[in-house]
This record gives structure tokens, C-alpha cells and sequence, in this order.
């Protein structure tokens, strides 16, 4: 499809032939030697076809290489037919000791690296232009075959993914929030990295298959590799430390953070507020990749520009107001997923059970809706969540595998629904929100008691109740009373006076379960 291989791509593989000099290479030839040398040294005795799977470099380079090797009396042949590619060669002594300094100074052992110039021109070309973007109708219906409902978060994904503008999707836990951005990368066109850059005699490590996933045509030269978009996913664990490149003296890289992996596709940041750094100063640090689409990271003390051409995704369950305007300018489209209506969820989890291949009848659908029904309507009236659909219908497999039953039956889908610890967390009326939360709690004053409940209920509150006069809300220790004050002047309502009552710790997990035993 010219889609996946335009002709913008097509021109680049032509260019992209691999090396026979090491003119062409465009690496010192010093680093060549000692990369091989290393391996030689490594192997003990290594055929040269092995070499060449390893460094990519092609075997004119190699030829002359280990020619010069030999002559300097760093190698030596052993063994081999006719052809150059079966010859082994061994380590001599002073050719172990010449790789032992090497990888004293610099102990990368691998694919040969491409020069920086030709990663920065290269990279270039292909984000010249890159949005805004047509994309297929099939690439769209492909994209979001599995997806659920939610027809305008995918009307807004499809047009982040058009402009290259960022995105904020935030409600309550569950409603598929992390799923849904990550089928962003896959509205995209792939692009080339290379997996290694050489700058001043380092290497910068650029390809991780953890995020960089291969397409089926490759280029010639196998220092390149051709990528889908990539879908970056970093969540409660980023830290400050983890947004830069650092130097990992084991492999002899410098690993390129996920501002740098994430060029060309998309970085979601989940779980926006539950970082263990500021949540500010891991904004702020993304600014500039964000608006330059460039970063700078730091070779040996040298500044290197890196492209950082990114869409910039945030997710989060916390209030909206975690990310300021600075911040929510980077990403201006926004999603807002609330709870799944009850056909949707069902569709989800009987697309679950499909794809374990279970067997099940129509009275299991029936069992997992009435957990979600509202009491009016004969069910159990918990807070519905695509999460749980998977979860369950995961545990409802292992149920019926441990007792050895052909088919999903009432008696599994119950002895299911009893394991999964959310739903038994519900149906003991303990708000896991509000578990290993510091709370205070607030007495609001108001003449319109009605309203100020109906919007706190919209704010969202870990607990509320009101008085004759007064609204009693418990919210997370960040809120302000001017938040507070503000939020209700904005709704037309008027605060006479709002008091701190009082504030709770960690120790509410035990006095809610305490409670429900």
C-alpha cells in the first residue's frame, strides 16, 4: 500500500544501499577496527560471516578490514574454503591485548553504527511535511476494528493523528483510556531509524524492539531498520532521570529516553499525578521536545540535537486541572470517556471470552450485565469499567480450567465474579479511590444547597453530604477552598464561608474495611 511505502519512502531505500567502502561508511576507520577486533577478541576464533551478521558491515569493508588486522598482527586465518565468508579467524596476543584497551574506552559490542549526519539528514527528509496527513478510510476501519463504541474519541484520535496535535484523555478508571490512545500510532506512516548513531567515537542506541516494531519490507542496508509509528507508553514509574539519554557503561550506549523513541509516532504519558516526581517539572521538562521537536542530549559532555517529533498524549483518572494551560496548549484536542453504557461493556466481554476461544451461553452475557444494572432494574448497580470485562472474563477462564469444565457456566461466571478484587471492593461499598489517599474534608456554606451538591457531584468528591445550609464534601488534600470558591462562582452559585473540618491519612483503608466486617 503507498500508504505503509510511499514514494517519499521508495527514494530513501534507493539511497540506503549498504556501504562497500568506508568512504561510504562514513565511520572513522579507527572504530571500525576496533569494533572488530572486540569481536574477534570476544569469539576466540569467529568466522567472518558471523562478523558480518553482527556489524552489518558489508564484506568488501570486512575484507579489507581484517587485512589490515593481519598485517598489523592483531589476527590471524585459521581455517576456511574458497570463499572469504567461510574463513575463521583467531585473536593473537597482541591483538587481545589492543581489544582489551578498546573496551576499556569504549565496550559497545554490535551492529556498526551510523554517523550522525547521515541519521540527522535522513530523519529530516522524512518528517519535512509530515502532517497534516490523509489517511486511507481502510487504515481507519483497520485501526479501530476492536474498538468498542466511543465513536467521538475516535472522530478526536483520528484528528490528533491528521494535524500531529496533542491529546488529553482523562475520566474515571476503567473506561479505556490507555487502550483507546494507543491505537493512535497505528493511523500513522511508518518511517526509517537507524538502531545505532556513532557520534565522536560513542554510540547512541536509537532502536528498542520493546516500542520499535519492524514492518515487512527492510532496506538494504541492515544499520537501518523500517518502523511502524511508534506507540511510546510510559506511566506511574517516569521519573525526571528517565526523560533524559543516559550512558549504560555495561553496553557501552548512551539508551535514548522516550522523548527520543517515540520520534515519529506518539508518547503517552498515563497516570498523569501518580508519578513520584512533580507531575509539573515532568511537563515542563517535555516543553521544548514538544514545541521544537528537537531535544538536546549529551555525549561526553557535548551537546547532540535529536529529533523529537512527536504526538504528545496524556491520560489521567485524577481532575482535569493537573494539567495547566501552558501544558494543555502542547495538547488542545481533549477526550473525556465516562463509564461504558452496559451493551457496550457486554460486547467487550464477550469479545474477550471469543478470543480465549471459551464456550459460554447467553445467560452468562445476562449474569455480567446484571452486575452493572442499576438496583431498579434487578442488578447490582456497580460502576461499570472495560478493565473488568477482561479481567473477568480472564478469571472466568481459569475458573473453569481448575474444575475441569467444557463451558463457561452460571457457576463459573459466579465463583469469577467473587475473585476479582474491584468487584468485591464494590460490592463492600469501599471506594478504592479513596484507599491510600490523604483527604480533607469541607464544610461549604451556601444558599443553594441543590445545586452546589448536583455540581460537587460533578467535580467529583471522595465522599459528600449536606446540612440545611451547607454542603460536606472530603476531597483530595490538593484542592483548595479557593478551587473550591471558585469552581461554584463559576457555576453561579454563592459561598458564604468554607471550613476546614478535618483531614485523613492513610489509616482510612483500615477504618473502611474495618467498617464493612
Amino acid at each position: 500500500m503507498d500508504y505503509y511505502h510511499d514514494e517519499k519512502m521508495q527514494k530513501i531505500f534507493e539511497v540506503l544501499k549498504q556501504p562497500k567502502s568506508l568512504e561510504d561508511l562514513k565511520i572513522a576507520d579507527a572504530f571500525v577496527r576496533n569494533l572488530i577486533l572486540k569481536i574477534i577478541s570476544g569469539y576466540g576464533t569467529i568466522k567472518t560471516s558471523r562478523i558480518n551478521e553482527i556489524t552489518g558491515i558489508h564484506w568488501d569493508i570486512l575484507e579489507e578490514t581484517l587485512r589490515k588486522l593481519e598485517e598489523d598482527g592483531f589476527c590471524a586465518p585459521t581455517s576456511g574454503g574458497f570463499l572469504f565468508s567461510s574463513i575463521d579467524y583467531t585473536i593473537t596476543k597482541k591483538g587481545h591485548e589492543k581489544a582489551r584497551r578498546s573496551l576499556e574506552e569504549n565496550p559497545y559490542i554490535g551492529m556498526a553504527p551510523v554517523s550522525y549526519d547521515d541519521y540527522y539528514t535522513i530523519m529530516k527528509i522524512q518528517l519535512k511535511g509530515r502532517y497534516p496527513i490523509k489517511i486511507p478510510d481502510d487504515v481507519i476501519e483497520y485501526t479501530f476494528s476492536d474498538v468498542v463504541g466511543i465513536d467521538y474519541a475516535k472522530e478526536v484520535l483520528l484528528e490528533s493523528t491528521t494535524v500531529g496535535k496533542g491529546i488529553f484523555v482523562y475520566g474515571p478508571p476503567g473506561t479505556g483510556k490507555t487502550f483507546t490512545v494507543s491505537k493512535m500510532s497505528d493511523l500513522l506512516p511508518p518511517l526509517i531509524i537507524p538502531k545505532y548513531i556513532e557520534f565522536g567515537g560513542a554510540v547512541i542506541q536509537l532502536y528498542d524492539p520493546d516500542f520499535h516494531k519492524m514492518t515487512k519490507e527492510q532496506p538494504e542496508d541492515p544499520r537501518w531498520v523500517k518502523i511502524y509509528a511508534p506507540f511510546v507508553l510510559t506511566g506511574a514509574e517516569l521519573s525526571l532521570n528517565k526523560l533524559e539519554t543516559n550512558y549504560n557503561p555495561n553496553k557501552g550506549v548512551y539508551e535514548t529516553s522516550p522523548i527520543i523513541k517515540a520520534n515519529g509516532g506518539v508518547l503517552l504519558i498515563d497516570d498523569l499525578g501518580r508519578q513520584r516526581d512533580d507531575h509539573e517539572l515532568l511537563l515542563n521538562r517535555l516543553i521544548v521536545p514538544m514545541e521544537n521537536r528537537k531535544d538536546v542530549i549529551y555525549v561526553r559532555g557535548i551537546p547532540v540535537i535529536v529529533h523529537s517529533h512527536f504526538i504528545p498524549a496524556f491520560s489521567t483518572n485524577l481532575d482535569i486541572s493537573i494539567m495547566d494551560e501552558a501544558h494543555l496548549r502542547r495538547a488542545p484536542l481533549h477526550i473525556f470517556l465516562k463509564d461504558p453504557p452496559l451493551n457496550e461493556l457486554a460486547e467487550v466481554f464477550k469479545r474477550n471470552l471469543d478470543q480465549l476461544g471459551e464456550k459460554y451461553g447467553p445467560e452468562i452475557l445476562e449474569r455480567f450485565m446484571k452486575v452493572y444494572a442499576p438496583y431498579s432494574e434487578g442488578g447490582e448497580g456497580l460502576q461499570p469499567s472495560f478493565a473488568h470485562a477482561r479481567d473477568l472474563a480472564q478469571i472466568a477462564q481459569a475458573v473453569r480450567i481448575t474444575r475441569e469444565k467444557d463451558v463457561i457456566d452460571i457457576e463459573t461466571i459466579e465463583k469469577a465474579l467473587d475473585k476479582h478484587i474491584l468487584i468485591e471492593l464494590q460490592r463492600l461499598n469501599i471506594d478504592i479511590s479513596q484507599v491510600a489517599k490523604k483527604l480533607r474534608s469541607y464544610r461549604v456554606e451556601t444558599d443553594d444547597v441543590e445545586s452546589a451538591f448536583k455540581a460537587f457531584n460533578e467535580f467529583g468528591t471522595c465522599g459528600i453530604s449536606y446540612e440545611a445550609n451547607a454542603i460536606i464534601l472530603d476531597v483530595d488534600e490538593n484542592i483548595t477552598p479557593v478551587q473550591l470558591a471558585t469552581y461554584l462562582h463559576k457555576k453561579g452559585i454563592k459561598v458564604f464561608h468554607i471550613d476546614l473540618i478535618a483531614e485523613s491519612e492513610k489509616e482510612l483503608k483500615r477504618t473502611l474495611l474495618q467498617s464493612n466486617h
